[in-house]
């Protein structure tokens, strides 16, 4: 069992970044494969970004391929979305999500509460 806490609530510009972070609780957090996903208003839930248990390999949405980094911290137990040149789609809740089974990047087992991203133009 493990527990995520997502953080960096913001209402940014179009143009600017904003760094989201994904805190652990519970078991050994690097045994868990990582994700982020968003859904807007009104639309389902999408996958942007993942980053396997040791962190060497990570897959991103086209839409935000070159724009975002997934990266994450074993020792510190948290997890980060770095999101450059931000634009008003990107606009929706993020969610963090865990796995620990399974090779698929898609499926998760445990999901935050979520935080809401707001880009104006």
């Amino acid at each position: 069992q493990v527990t995520l806490v997502e953080s960096g609530v913001g209402l940014v510009q179009s143009g600017d970044s904003l760094r989201l972070s994904c805190a652990a609780s519970g078991r050994t957090f690097s045994i868990y494969a990582m994700g982020w996903f968003r859904q807007a208003p009104g639309k389902e839930r999408d996958f942007v970004a993942a980053i396997t248990c040791s962190g060497g390999r990570t897959l991103y949405a086209d839409s935000v391929k070159d724009r975002f980094t997934v990266s994450r911290d074993n020792a510190k137990n948290t997890m980060y979305l770095q999101m450059n040149s931000l634009k008003p789609e990107d606009t929706a809740v993020y969610y963090c999500a865990a796995r620990r089974y399974g090779s698929s990047w898609f499926d998760y087992d445990y999901w935050g509460q979520g935080t809401q991203v707001t880009v104006s133009s």
